[in-house]
Parts: structure tokens; sequence; C-alpha cells
């Protein structure tokens, strides 16, 4: 399994005036305006799931990226199932510059667990455990979504946890990254996704088609009439 989960913002609030749980409404701001930048998905998710998750696996073999403030629950559910465990960075070059009494926002966390007798594959080039790169734009440009993850780097965690023709699960599909990367690289994927908006764009991308590009078509065809 490889997804990418709701992000839980600890102190995100609904409303601006609304102050965060450690009483700093500078911070419940900052938090807000994080939130509007991702659609409001800053209320995670119900950890029950992850029951199901590994129900449906036949060993426990799974990447979950995560915010901060999930990590210790997430950690705590698989290590008490006995898993192995790594936690995978991606290290952006040019995070928003908003950082008054905090570190800056220019890490995200994949965790990766597996149970015994899970191997991993893969060599040296796809092994390493962080990424150091600036801001996707252009991707989040061409596909849309403001949380979209680097392809290349998804797609070295599948050569290292399966092989080809294995089934890749998503169960939060969004701009169908796991399902593009498991496509390239000869696996099967099964991915699922509530927002019809980012059900339309993975499909799209899947058959080659970028919001870009489908953006340019559409203020082209405008401009014939």
């Amino acid at each position: 399994m490889y997804t990418d989960i709701p992000y839980l913002y600890k102190g995100a609030s609904n409303s601006k005036n609304e102050k965060s749980m450690d009483g700093k409404s500078s911070l419940s701001q900052r938090k807000q305006k994080n939130a509007i930048e991702i659609g409001n998905f800053v209320s995670g998710i119900d950890y029950a799931i992850l029951d199901d998750f590994v129900r449906v696996l036949k060993k426990i073999n799974i990447y979950i990226w995560c915010s901060k403030a999930q990590i210790n629950d997430i950690m705590t559910y698989f290590i008490n199932k006995g898993c192995n465990f790594e936690i995978i960075v991606w290290g952006k070059t040019n995070p928003p510059p908003l950082c008054k009494n905090t570190y800056l926002s220019d890490l995200e966390y994949c965790l990766f667990f597996r149970e015994k007798g899970v191997k991993i594959y893969g060599d040296y080039s796809t092994k390493s455990k962080f990424l150091i790169t600036s801001l996707n734009v252009q991707d989040k440009e061409w596909y849309d979504h403001p949380t979209i993850k680097p392809l290349d780097f998804v797609k070295n965690h599948i050569i290292n946890s399966t092989i080809e023709g294995e089934v890749v699960l998503d169960p939060f599909a969004g701009s169908g990254t796991t399902a593009v990367a498991a496509k390239e690289l000869g696996r099967k994927y099964l991915t699922f996704e509530l927002s019809e908006d980012f059900y339309n764009i993975a499909k799209d991308r899947l058959n080659g088609v970028s919001q870009f590009e489908k953006k340019e078509e559409e203020e082209g065809a405008m401009r014939l009439f």
C-alpha cells in the first residue's frame, strides 16, 4: 500500500478569530492560511482505518505520507504490530517563509512499515531515505493538486517494495501519483478517491492529459468564438 492521507495540523482553525490550542492566535492564523492552501484537508483521518489497511494486506507493507502531528499515533499503531519502520523525508529548499516562533515547514514525512518477511528490493540508486528539491510548483500547476508528491520519489518506493505485476493500493488517490507510478513501473494499481474533481484529474493524468494543457485547450477554444 502507498498512500498520502489527509494531514492533521495541530492548532488549525476554521475561523480566523478562533485561537489555536495553545492560545496563540498568530499560529492559528498561519494554520488557517495553510488550511486554505491545501483545500482545508486538515482534520486528518479516523485512525480506525488503519485496521482496514492491515486487514486488506497479505502482509504489512505500507507507506503513509502524514503530517508531524500524526507521526506518533501512526508509529505507535504499527510498532505495536511488531513492524520494522523507516522515516522517509522530503526536504524542500524553498518553503513558505512562515517561521515566527517555529521552524520552517520545509519537511514532509513518509512512514514506511513492514512486517517480518517482507522484502526490500531496489538498489543503491532507489534506497535513499531523503529527497531534497525545491517545491514542486510545476506539478501542482499541471495536476491541480496542492499536496502532490514528487513522482520519481514515489516510484523509488514502489520499486523497493513491489515487483512487476503486483498490485499497489492507494485509498487516498488525490491526483493519481501512486497510480501513475505503478503504471509506469509495470505494476497494477487499485485506488480510491472521494473527490470527483481529483478523480477526474487522476483519470486525465493516467491518460496523459495534464490540467495545465486542458486549461490551455479550453482557453484556446473560447478564443475561437
